[in-house]
């Protein structure tokens, strides 16, 4: 009878053993959540005595509207409009003589660049003085049977004849006259006692000499490029800008550029031109900037960095102050009551003259964020985690 009794006895002491481990363990599950969220909260929170908090030297403000203003780091090459680029060519051909230039070399207007030779300049200065003659004797013959005719003394057939041969060859001498200033011969000037077998070839512009593509004795086509000038009075920096900061961008905004090899020498711009028409492969497209003083160690071609400030505008901002990093991130202290303050994370933009901009200012509003001394305040809230 007794076996009963302690079996009873036994599954009751099992029960209550069971419940006992029951609310330990619910107990002890209950205290590690509570010290979790105690130091998460220790973590960001700090707390200050009367004597740190006089000692911090806090200040405590709000965000401020300011007008800080953004810079776009661009880059580009060098480049030169076409009415600003001349190519330099013999429009009849010929041998060249002699020229002295080289790359890099200053011209002026009208200089004489090149000297060329070949003997259809003998037979074009001929054909011109020959038809000048006959010219000439045509127009005499011309008005005699002009008057012949009015007195019936000549056929009309004649007197035609002569008409044509008079304006035909005036046709021509005006045709030869045109070829000869197109290789720089003046047809009033010419006579057969200066008739010569070298042109001079002038330079159409004052400015400098970017390519030599010939050298002395070689033979030219008409369509060969012998020379290429530049006129630098409207030299460009063609910048390549993406689509994201096009709508910052305007016509006479400053621009600042320089080389790779030269970072500290700064060479001022200025938009004169953004294109409309946007690269569908790198979404970006090209603003043309002129050079406020043209500087002759810049060539066509060359690579420059620029940086462009865009415009000002109106942005909740922080003094420098009141950010700390830790841990890669920024952080204020928000204020909770008159000894507390918490750690929050804020976003930051671009700083100017000792304020940031604060691109979430969502966390901070209607609050009160200690903008000096926290510095003092992370170092407590480390000095607290240490602990």
């Amino acid at each position: 009878m007794e076996l009963p009794y302690f079996k009873k006895l036994n599954m009751k002491t099992n029960i209550i053993l069971a419940a006992l481990a029951f609310i330990s363990l619910s107990c002890n599950s209950n205290k590690t959540e509570s010290e979790t969220n105690t130091n998460n909260v220790s973590e960001k929170i700090v707390s200050l005595t009367d004597k740190q908090y006089q000692n911090a030297g806090l200040v405590i403000e709000s965000t401020e509207e300011r007008t800080v203003s953004a810079t776009v780091n661009l880059n580009g090459v060098i480049d030169v409009p076409p009415q600003n680029l001349v190519s330099v060519s013999m429009p009849l051909g010929g041998y060249l003589k002699s020229t002295k230039l080289l790359p890099g070399m200053h011209v002026s207007k009208n200089e004489v660049i090149a000297v060329m030779e070949d003997q259809q300049y003998i037979q074009l200065q001929q054909e011109y003085l020959t038809t000048q003659s006959k010219l000439y004797f045509a127009e005499k013959e011309y008005e005699r049977q002009r008057d012949l005719n009015q007195n019936k003394a000549s056929s009309d057939k004649v007197y035609q004849m002569a008409d044509a041969e008079y304006k035909n060859l005036r046709i021509t001498l005006n045709a030869l006259a045109e070829k000869l200033r197109l290789i720089h011969i003046n047809p009033r000037t010419l006579s057969e006692k200066n008739i010569s077998k070298s042109v001079n070839i002038l330079s159409p512009i004052d400015g400098f000499v970017s390519k030599v593509n010939v050298n002395i004795g070689k033979y030219v086509n008409p369509a060969d490029i012998l020379f290429e000038l530049i006129n630098p009075d409207d030299i460009h920096l063609n910048l390549k800008v993406f689509e994201k900061d096009i709508n910052g961008l305007f016509i006479g905004q400053k621009v600042m550029a320089y080389t790779n090899s030269q970072p500290d020498k700064k060479h001022e711009c200025e938009i004169i031109l953004i294109s409309k028409d946007i690269a569908t492969d790198e979404h970006s497209t090209e603003v043309h900037c002129h050079f406020s003083k043209y500087d002759k160690t810049l060539l066509p071609g060359m690579y420059m960095n620029a940086v462009v400030e865009l415009k000002r505008h109106a942005v909740p901002t922080l003094p420098e102050d009141a950010l700390v990093t830790f841990e890669g991130k920024e952080y204020v202290f928000v204020k909770v009551n008159e000894r507390q303050f918490e750690m929050t994370a804020v976003k930051t933009g671009n700083s100017e003259n000792g304020f940031t901009e604060i691109i979430n200012p969502e966390v901070l509003k209607d609050k009160k964020i200690a903008v000096k001394g926290a510095y003092t305040l992370l170092m407590q809230l480390k000095n607290k985690s240490e602990e």
